[in-house]
């Protein structure tokens, strides 16, 4: 680990002004970025603790909804009885992620902009990496890329994002408060909240230079039964193969409202309209799972190791769609 100077913000404001330093990042919990920092993978000259900012409530919202603060430790969060009852699929996905210790440490902001867990990422190769070093090269798309995306992939980087909660939060379709110096917060999607890998993946987020996340926020719960379904190597504190955050609403054997959203396969979390739209308006059966399948997985491409995630993906979205409709 290289040497940093390190403060602790003590309002918002001297947060930001100590951000115009060069090459300084925020730091929270720190679950993924101390680690980053010891592979040198991230080599921040000063940090910023951010942890003690007024951002760790949960409020609710006048449309029905809720604002959860970027300090919200995730246990919080996925104990929050507003969250339990309204938000299942967050709930259920947060506790799906690290361990319990992680979750009491890891905070809300810091879960969607912690970075990606492959090895070519973590540690430095000859092959190259264009997220550790721009113009390097992949290594993964003739490497070991089991682990790797099959949706929303370059010839620069075939990294996935590992949260499990922000697939959740892509099925809510959610939004992301940031706030920059001398700005008032602004919302973004989180469908537009990362960006698409393309020729630069090290530009990840649109969160620039100096910018802090304050909230999410949570539109009024969509009906229907929720359910997150993940698929990994081992039966905990393991990254998602695949995942699927599935929002299912019937009118007797009809699908009413369909919200579908994968994780592991993708730069990001993954909604797929694509196979809300086949679902919407059709009776819950597996034939209707199957065709919603091969449409959320119709532009999938795999590198070789992960060829299996395709077919993987199409039968872990049946199965959670079967839970989410009793069937």
């Amino acid at each position: 680990m290289r040497a940093f100077t390190y403060e602790r913000a003590v309002d918002t404001a001297s947060a930001l002004a100590a951000a115009a330093k060069a090459n300084s990042k925020f730091i929270s919990g720190g679950t993924n970025l101390l680690d980053l920092m010891k592979v040198e993978a991230e080599t921040p000259d000063h940090l910023i603790d951010v942890s003690r900012l007024p951002f760790a409530n949960i409020e609710e919202l006048p449309d029905g909804g809720l604002r959860i603060g970027a300090q919200v430790k995730n246990s919080v969060a996925a104990a929050d009885a507003r969250v339990r009852t309204r938000y299942p699929v967050v709930t259920q996905a947060i506790v799906a992620g690290a361990s319990g210790q992680l979750r009491n440490k890891a905070s809300i902001g810091g879960n969607l902009l912690q970075r990606t867990r492959c090895a070519y990422f973590y540690y430095e190769t000859l092959a190259g990496c264009n997220k550790r070093q721009p113009g390097s090269g992949c290594a993964a798309i003739e490497g070991v890329n089991r682990n790797h995306a099959i949706l929303g992939a370059s010839e620069a980087c075939i990294a996935t994002h590992p949260s499990d909660m922000g697939v959740a939060l892509a099925a809510l379709d959610a939004e992301v408060e940031v706030l920059a110096a001398n700005k008032n917060p602004i919302r973004v999607r989180l469908a537009d909240f990362y960006t698409s890998p393309g020729d630069a993946p090290h530009i990840e987020t649109v969160v620039g230079p100096g910018e802090l996340i304050t909230a999410v926020v949570l539109p009024p719960p969509p009906p229907g039964q929720h359910v997150y379904r993940k698929v990994r190597d081992r039966a905990s504190y393991e990254f998602a193969l695949v995942s699927v955050a599935a929002i299912i609403a019937t009118n007797g054997k009809q699908i009413s409202s369909a919200r579908v959203a994968f994780g592991g396969v993708a730069h990001k979390p993954w909604r797929s309209l694509e196979a809300e739209a086949v679902l919407l308006g059709h009776e819950a059966t597996m034939e209707t799972f199957r065709a919603a399948g091969e449409a959320a997985m119709r532009g999938a491409v795999g590198r070789g190791y992960n060829d299996f995630k395709i077919d993987l993906a199409k039968r872990t979205l049946c199965r959670t769609l079967a839970h989410a409709t009793d069937m």
